[in-house]
């Protein structure tokens, strides 16, 4: 079969390996429907974080199950599924909790001795415990809304809830990526009274705008401190999702928070610490929560809202492409020609 490898910095090909097959009696093997890359895979494609050379990629999904173990109780051959980002066992404490992201036995798509998700098929660990079962009767038309729930909108949610989005709050994004323009999407879902979002890219910050954003910050740094503060009146947001990563970002979102307020962080930290003001937040008591998404705990509930039609992510995907056509996927979205693309197999 054909799959998604990196063998280096700007260096994505799709190359043959070998077909996934059932390893252990828990596990599915996942013929792919729909893909997509993220955001995060670019820190990959720049070097930023190491992967070894002909490494698997990509970790959101949509696909048939071709092929169940033994030990699979809750799928057959034939069903429409929903991976999210991190596999998990289901039964776990960690799982239990709704933390999947720290089964003892889970992994992350494309990690070294893995299938990554941006291929024709995958092997699924644990498949019950981490695949969701879709309705058989779902529309075709809803797949890149329900593929955004693997990883983007998840996330995007996830950040909502740890800044404490909420009927009546003012809420600040920093980060027009997907990651963003989900949580801004998540924070109008729950009910926040007025969004402000930190974005400098027009094409972007009109897609929060659609998905409920009243308020556009173009700035960086301090200007973009004082522009919030000033459209709250001097006091600031009472949930700031910051869905970039970078010490710059971090310092602008507990900068920018209400004192008493909080911070949902969910971009994959990549620039350091220093961002981390710990002065400031106890003075001001400005909560900082956040991490990995456990998407698996959230797919639920979004997914119903999605089949509802009461939610739908799927605008964050600007851009098409077959699978042969991945490598300039890539490259579109490093450039920032594409916010996400999505890939149809």
């Amino acid at each position: 079969m054909r799959a998604t490898v990196i063998h280096g910095p700007k260096d994505i090909r799709v190359e043959e390996v070998a077909d996934p097959r059932i390893e252990l009696p828990g596990d599915a093997v996942v013929r792919v429907t729909h893909a997509c890359v993220c955001g995060s895979d670019l820190w990959a494609y720049r070097g930023v974080a190491a992967r070894q050379p002909g490494q698997r990629i990509g970790h959101e999904f949509v696909g048939v199950v071709e092929q169940v173990g033994a030990g699979v109780g809750g799928l057959r051959p034939g069903d429409r599924v929903l991976a999210p980002f991190v596999w998990s066992d289901g039964t776990c404490a960690y799982c239990a909790d709704g933390l999947h992201t720290s089964c003892p036995q889970g992994g992350f798509w494309g990690e070294v001795g893995s299938d990554g998700g941006q291929g024709e098929a995958v092997r699924v660990p644990f498949a019950d415990g981490t695949l969701v079962r879709l309705p058989d009767d779902v529309d075709d038309a809803l797949m890149p809304a329900v593929l955004a729930l693997s990883d983007v909108m998840s996330t995007g949610h996830h950040a909502a809830l740890a800044a404490g989005a909420r009927p009546g709050a003012t809420v600040a994004v920093v980060g027009d990526g997907a990651v963003g323009l989900c949580g801004v999407l998540a924070a109008h879902r729950l009910g926040a009274e007025r969004i402000i979002v930190l974005g400098r890219h027009a094409d972007r910050t009109a897609v929060a705008r659609t998905f409920g954003a009243v308020d556009v910050v173009a700035e960086r740094g301090e200007a973009a401190v004082g522009a919030v503060r000033e459209l709250t009146g001097g006091q600031g947001a009472h949930a700031v999702l910051e869905a970039v990563g970078t010490e710059e970002s971090m310092r602008t979102a507990i900068s920018v928070a209400r004192d008493g307020g909080a911070v949902g962080f969910v971009g994959v930290p990549h620039g350091g610490s220093a961002g981390v003001d710990l002065g400031q937040m106890f003075n001001r008591n400005v909560a900082l929560r956040g991490g990995v998404a456990p998407a698996r705990a959230y797919i639920p509930e979004l997914l119903a809202d999605v089949l509802a039609g009461r939610l739908d992510p799927s605008p964050v995907f600007d851009l098409t492409v077959r699978l042969d056509e991945v490598p300039a996927a890539y490259a579109a979205m490093d450039e920032r020609r594409a916010l996400k693309a999505l890939i149809a197999f």
